[in-house]
C-alpha cells in the first residue's frame, strides 16, 4: 500500500513520523466516453482557449479570480511559503470525546502508520493513550494544496485519521424547505412507527450490505455483451398519502413480522407474553400450553 502523504504527527514534545494511507477503495463501475454511433474515444485535454493548443501540465499555473475579468497568478512555491512546514506536519491542538463530534463533520477515513520500526513505540503510546481515555486528537495539516481539519482515533492496532469538514462548510438545515417544524405526529402513528423500527432492528453487520446497483450495472454490461434481453427493473413505490399513513405502517409491521430474521423482538430476550403474542400472530396451534422455550422454538420455525 502506498502512502499518499508523509509527515509527522506531534503531541506535546513528542513527534512521530507517519504515512497516510487510504482506508477505503471505491468499486464503482467506470466508463469511457465515445462519440455516439462510432468507436471513437472522447478524451479530455487541457487546451489554451485563445490558441486552441494543448498545454503540458507542467506549464499550468493557478489563478484566483479577483473580479472584473482580472486574475492573480499564484505559483505553488508561493503557496508553500505562506505556511512553511504545514504540508509535512500534523500538530495536535486538542483531545476531545469522539462521541461529541457530530457525524456530519466526518469526510473521509485514512490509516496512519509509522514510517519506520524505530517510531513504533511513540506511535503505540499515542494509540493506547487515546484508547484508554476514549479521546480523539484534533489537529490540522496541509495535503495537496488544501488544509484539512482532522480527528485521529485509536482503532485496534492502528491509528485512524478522519478528515473533518470545518464548521463554516456545514450548511444550515434551517435553509431547507418543507421541514415539518412543529408538526406533531399522532400518538397512534408514532407508536406504530416505533414498532416498525423495532421490528426491523438488529446488529450492525457491514458485510450484510452490498452495492446492488453496481451488480445490476455489471449484469447490464454482460447481458449486452452476450446479446441477452435487458430486463427493466420495477419503478419505486409511490409516496405514501397522509390519509393512508397509519394503514401503511400497520401493513409494514405485519409484513416485517412474517418475514422473520431481524423482525420482531430478539427471541432470546423476549418475555413469555411477547412470545405468546407472536405465536398468536403466526397462528401456532397449541401455544396456550407451551412453556417459554417451546414458544420460542415454535415462533422461530414459523418465522423461518
Amino acid at each position: 500500500m502506498r502512502a499518499i502523504w508523509t509527515g509527522s504527527i506531534s503531541f506535546g514534545l513528542v513527534s512521530v513520523p507517519v504515512g497516510l494511507f487510504s482506508a477505503v477503495q471505491s468499486h464503482t463501475v467506470r466508463f469511457h466516453q465515445f462519440e455516439r454511433g462510432t468507436s471513437d474515444r472522447i478524451r479530455n485535454r487541457r487546451v489554451n482557449e485563445r490558441t486552441g493548443r494543448e498545454v503540458d501540465y507542467r506549464d499550468i499555473v493557478k489563478g484566483a479570480d479577483v473580479g472584473g475579468g482580472d486574475y492573480v497568478i499564484v505559483e505553488q512555491e508561493e503557496l508553500d511559503s505562506v505556511a512553511p512546514g504545514r504540508s509535512r506536519s500534523l500538530e495536535i491542538s486538542d483531545f476531545v470525546d469522539l462521541a461529541e463530534i457530530d457525524p456530519i463533520h466526518f469526510e473521509r477515513t485514512y490509516w496512519l502508520a509509522p514510517t519506520a520500526d524505530q517510531y513504533a513505540r511513540p506511535y503505540a503510546l499515542l494509540r493506547d493513550a487515546m484508547a484508554k481515555t476514549g479521546r480523539a486528537a484534533i489537529g490540522s495539516f496541509v495535503m495537496r494544496g488544501k488544509e484539512y481539519l482532522a480527528a485521529v482515533r485509536a482503532d485496534g492496532d492502528v491509528l485512524a485519521l478522519e478528515t473533518l469538514y470545518f464548521a463554516d462548510e456545514v450548511r444550515d438545515p434551517g435553509d431547507l424547505e418543507h421541514l415539518p417544524g412543529r408538526v406533531k405526529p399522532k400518538p397512534k402513528e408514532l407508536d406504530m412507527a416505533a414498532q416498525l423500527v423495532e421490528s426491523m432492528s438488529g446488529p450492525w453487520r457491514p458485510e450484510d450490505y452490498r452495492d446492488s446497483y453496481r451488480d445490476r450495472v455489471e449484469k447490464l454490461i454482460e447481458d449486452k455483451r452476450r446479446g441477452r434481453e435487458i430486463v427493466t427493473e420495477s419503478e419505486p413505490a409511490a409516496p405514501t398519502e397522509v390519509s393512508d399513513l397509519l394503514e401503511a405502517l400497520e401493513r409494514s409491521v405485519r409484513k416485517g413480522r412474517k418475514r422473520g430474521g431481524t423482525a420482531g423482538p430478539d427471541l432470546d430476550k423476549a418475555s413469555k407474553s411477547e412470545l405468546r403474542e407472536l405465536a398468536r400472530e403466526y397462528d401456532i396451534s397449541g401455544r396456550s400450553s407451551m412453556n417459554r422455550d417451546e414458544l420460542a422454538e415454535a415462533v422461530q420455525r414459523a418465522a423461518s
